[in-house]
């Protein structure tokens, strides 16, 4: 199924829940709001023509604290129909909480907690919401545009050598 298609059956379904769309992204992809992701989502898992049966990915997006916005981005693909859709959905940054999909698909667990590790964001009634990546103890979210690396980890001096673009352009004059 096409890309309009998608959005009049939501449209029909659900009323005006989609925000904004975006037919230039890939895969063509939609924006909705925080309130409607579990509406949304049951729809477009349990409707006959769209069956979205496969949670691919779950990615966040740290707009910055200037923008003072955090985005969850769901790439969702139907297996027997073969069409795939994006959905955006943009959370304020202070407050970056969003309803779990864990009920519609299985997938969603590992996702939401590689998500929550890196970014922070909050997945309301997740059934085991904690890091999955790294250590329990560690501290802040390390995709966040703001985070600050630790000095110390359990003791240990942490070195970061960052390189600087002096070096690197040592670096290719070396080549």
């Amino acid at each position: 199924m096409e890309f309009e298609p998608i959005v009049s059956h939501i449209k029909d379904e659900l009323g005006e829940v989609i925000i904004s769309t975006d037919e230039t992204s890939n895969p063509m992809s939609i924006e909705i709001s925080a309130k409607d992701v579990l509406a949304c989502f049951n729809f477009l898992h349990t409707n006959d023509q769209l069956y979205f049966d496969m949670l691919s990915c779950i990615s966040g997006v740290d707009n910055g604290v200037e923008a003072g916005s955090m985005e969850v981005v769901y790439n969702l693909y139907s297996i027997p129909y073969d069409h795939h859709l994006m959905i955006k959905v943009k959370l304020d940054r202070e407050k970056a909480e969003i309803p779990s999909v864990t009920g519609i698909w299985k997938t969603a667990d590992w996702l939401e907690r590689e998500t929550y590790d890196m970014y922070g964001i909050q997945f309301t009634d997740h059934p085991d919401l904690r890091r999955i990546l790294l250590t329990a103890d560690w501290e802040g979210f390390p995709l966040r545009k703001d985070y600050e690396h630790q000095d110390k980890y359990r003791g240990i001096t942490v070195a970061y050598d960052i390189p600087s673009d002096d070096d690197q352009t040592e670096d290719k004059d070396r080549r």
